[in-house]
């Protein structure tokens, strides 16, 4: 998602709903799309959506609240009519190539100023567009920074693995791989943080507690804590954290505080490393399809979609006539009536 925003920027999606669409993002967990979805509104979108399919259905089945039988059948059979119009147009189509993505690490204090773990941080002065070069000498500033300067060179004094963003059982088993065996490097404080109280039974159920406890994280209660520097989870003035969070503004997570969005992985790495390396010489299990793309760094195994596949964003006009039905007991129905009102779909190439 951050290589999304790369691309569009911090307002490329001002005033849209975002559709992700694509074989690489049906290649993705439903963690992963709702990761992507969860970020959306960090490059100024109303919403984000990813048309459902048998992963969605898969993952709703068997929930406390899913319908059961043959309701549930019969519901599968209307979630699978929300989907593209054929025909559909957009006011703009981004499309990326997802084997063209190396993990992503913020330099500046917006998402959209990110670059490559192997990148080296821009010069200010390679922005055409005045009001970006100004924010580029604005946040290097701030973020202790120097052109020209690889991200692998950057050390970090704290990491933080939680937020609404990437906490999740799927980003714990990530973060848990990397650290296993590993222990957390000198100077530096690591917490992990379940996003909820499910997920953190979940992850003791499955010994990741364990694991990072070992490796000499903090095993924390679910919470915001330091995504937004709650209570004593705060950064201090000047200090440095490889957080996966959504956001890595000014402040964020303690006055002062310097900010880098990573993924879960990255974050557990830096944490037994304390450089933002991606470390590609640790392996990570591969899934089976990625199993013959040893070019691929570890960090992309959690999440990497087939290669020569384009992931596509639509960019759909937000309804501005969206009114009260849409929040009605017929939630459903006046959803799919209203998205064809507006053409929001996805597009047969998806």
């Amino acid at each position: 998602m951050l290589a999304i925003i790369g691309k569009t920027g911090s307002a490329g999606g001002t005033g849209h709903v975002v559709e992700f669409c694509g074989d690489a993002i049906r290649a993705l967990s439903m963690e992963g799309r709702m990761t992507l979805c969860n970020m959306a509104i960090e490059m100024g979108a109303k919403a984000g959506l990813v048309a459902p399919d048998e992963t969605t259905f898969n993952y709703v089945k068997g929930r406390l609240h899913a319908p059961k039988g043959r309701d549930f059948d019969e519901a599968v059979e209307y979630w699978k009519t929300l989907k593209t119009d054929d025909g559909a147009t957009f006011d703009t189509v981004v499309t990326l190539r997802a084997e063209e993505i190396a993990p992503q690490v913020t330099w500046g204090t917006n998402p959209g100023q990110v670059i490559s773990v192997t990148d080296i941080i821009p010069d200010p002065a390679s922005f055409s567009d005045p009001v970006e070069r100004a924010s580029a000498e604005k946040a290097l500033a701030y973020m202790g920074l120097q052109p020209g300067v690889p991200l692998t060179d950057v050390a970090i004094d704290k990491v933080f693995i939680g937020s609404c963003t990437n906490s999740r059982i799927e980003d714990l088993r990530a973060a848990a791989e990397v650290a296993k065996g590993r222990k957390v490097a000198p100077g530096v404080q690591a917490l992990v943080v379940p996003g909820s109280g499910p997920v953190k039974a979940q992850a003791e159920a499955e010994g990741l507690d364990k694991i990072f406890i070992e490796a000499g994280f903090e095993w924390r209660l679910p919470g915001c804590s330091m995504c937004l520097a709650m209570n004593n989870d705060r950064l201090n003035p000047g200090e440095r954290c490889a957080s996966t969070s959504n956001r890595n503004f000014e402040g964020r997570q303690g006055r002062g505080g310097r900010t880098h969005l990573v993924s879960p992985a990255m974050a557990a790495a830096a944490a037994v490393t304390r450089p933002l390396r991606r470390h590609s010489q640790h392996q990570i299990r591969k899934l089976p399809w990625q199993r013959n793309l040893p070019s691929i760094p570890a960090w992309l195994s959690h999440w990497m979609p087939p290669t020569s596949i384009p992931m596509q964003l639509s960019l759909n006009s937000f309804c501005r006539r969206l009114r009260a039905p849409v929040l009605a007991p017929h939630l459903f129905n006046d959803w799919r009536s209203w998205t064809k009102r507006v053409n929001s779909q996805i597009r047969n190439s998806c």
